[in-house]
């Protein structure tokens, strides 16, 4: 990113990794290089948003479609999705609290040390209550909630008082706390997740508009004061690019994509209500990432979907090995994929 030469330059280039361009580049190599087989999908999380996509634009290419924790909403409205996604994300951190009630007070703790003065994380950063309260987007996840709580309670060490060798009574955040915490929020290793959270849900007229910055206004509960402290989820803050060293180089170009006033269509809802190719899509009820009920809405409205909708799982359910094998049993036993004969 720090390579283009202007904002714009940078912000055309995101836009080639949104679900048209991918699913361009599928159809590219589905024709080239696969002899023009039909082929099946299995799209988990954003692998669904692009299943729906390409049932949109190249359904001639499909033969069947696994989706898990992923079918979008076909009216696509950045604002919609934050305004329900902050009550389950405060749901999640309610389940953790209680899990784990030693860590209301442990929270608050980590956060009035942070507010005293800069704390550093390794790569130099300066670690904020905000950015602590990103650590939440893991609780949306199996295993999240007990690696946030190992995580925290690794958090202090004690500190001598400089002169006698003594513990003081100030706590110092250890060193493997800022290292763990540098690498769950720095976004080094998938930027693009960061910078291109919001612009999946442009679709046609009216900008994103950074949304989950503008909800978060209305929850006075995820304030960086309250207490208990509640972390946030997936949701992507354009301070994340001024404070967060691996995604300042994007900080231009993303602002250019907040603003941006007509994005090119994902969904075509009159196609999608005649698809005939079959879909089999675990719903996962308690979704902290992409909303149930907007699911289901989408589910009644495409041809040819069966949906399995289940709270035995949260979103990382395709790691078990039941979860795919449900869905294609699913289509299985309905038939089938479409075959090119």
């Amino acid at each position: 990113m720090s390579a283009f030469a202007t904002a714009q330059e940078g912000a055309d280039f995101l836009t080639c990794f949104r679900a048209d361009s991918i699913v361009a580049n599928h159809e590219h190599l589905r024709r080239t290089v696969f002899g023009g087989r039909r082929w099946s999908t299995l799209g988990q999380s954003y692998g669904g948003f692009l299943t729906i996509t390409y049932l949109s634009q190249a359904p001639e290419g499909l033969s069947a479609c696994y989706v898990t924790g992923g079918l979008p909403a076909l009216e696509p409205s950045a604002a919609e999705v934050y305004r329900r996604t902050y009550p389950r994300v405060q749901a999640k951190n309610k389940t953790f609290y209680r899990r784990y009630p030693q860590h209301v007070a442990h929270v608050a703790r980590i956060a009035d040390r942070l507010s005293e003065d800069d704390v550093r994380l390794p790569d130099g950063d300066v670690l904020t209550v905000r950015r602590l309260q990103s650590l939440g987007i893991d609780l949306g996840m199996k295993p999240g909630h007990e690696r946030l709580h190992w995580l925290l309670d690794e958090a202090f060490t004690e500190a001598s008082d400089g002169t006698s060798g003594q513990a003081s009574d100030r706590h110092e955040l250890s060193a493997t706390f800022l290292h763990q915490v540098l690498a769950r929020t720095s976004y080094s290793d998938n930027p693009l997740f960061a910078a291109l959270q919001e612009s999946i849900y442009g679709h046609g007229a009216g900008p994103t508009a950074w949304a989950a910055q503008g909800e978060r206004a209305g929850h006075p509960q995820f304030a960086e004061d309250a207490r208990p402290l509640l972390f946030t989820g997936e949701m992507i803050y354009p301070w994340m690019f001024e404070e967060i060293a691996e995604l300042r180089p994007f900080r231009g170009a993303v602002e250019l994509l907040a603003a941006r006033e007509q994005w090119p269509p994902l969904y075509d809802p009159d196609r999608l209500a005649a698809n005939d190719v079959p879909v089999a899509a675990a719903v996962y009820h308690d979704d902290m990432y992409v909303d149930a009920g907007l699911q289901r809405d989408t589910a009644s409205r495409v041809g040819a979907v069966q949906t399995w909708v289940t709270n035995e799982y949260e979103h990382d359910g395709i790691r078990d090995e039941r979860v795919f094998t449900r869905l294609t049993e699913l289509v299985r036993d309905t038939g089938g994929g479409i075959t090119d004969a």
